[in-house]
């Protein structure tokens, strides 16, 4: 892994499609904070998991001005798909030229999906927080994370 924007710079842009129907930008959310968290593979155990434990923990996240931003290289139908069967709230976005998850260095190039990361980025747009997973099979909790969201607030 390489190139992972490091804690206090500004968090690179992108736009991707998301399962709204339309793209989002990343600097549109600014005012907010944002936890973008990179999973390799809609419907694996460890993903299926994780984002369920985000559902279920959703309101602790907006009550701290967080936004949750779900990003796989999933097509967009499959994260839809995803989204309806285990009824999630977030809006899951399609890396699907691996662009963003090379951009933040956290693409497994040998498996061509990207590692299991986590970027904090504060209302003006700055890392305050990253992790990046030694193996993808492992997740930070929800504990761990609303902890990291609340040291910035």
């Amino acid at each position: 892994m390489s190139n992972v924007p490091a804690v206090g710079t500004i968090a690179p842009d992108f736009t991707l499609p998301s399962t709204t129907g339309s793209s989002i930008t990343l600097s549109s959310l600014r005012g907010r904070n944002v936890l973008l968290a990179f999973f390799p593979l809609a419907f694996t155990s460890t993903c299926t998991t994780e984002l369920c434990d985000m559902r279920d923990d959703w309101d602790q996240f907006a009550t701290a001005d967080t936004v949750v931003v779900p990003i796989s290289v999933d097509s967009t139908p499959t994260l839809k798909e995803f989204k309806a069967k285990y009824s999630m709230r977030s809006d899951f976005l399609s890396d699907f030229r691996r662009e963003v998850a090379i951009q933040y260095g956290v693409l497994l190039e040998d498996r061509f999906y990207s590692n299991r990361a986590y970027f904090l980025i504060d209302k003006t747009g700055v890392i305050r927080w990253e992790h990046v997973e030694d193996n993808p099979s492992e997740k930070r909790t929800n504990q761990e994370l609303l902890a990291q969201i609340h040291a910035i607030a």
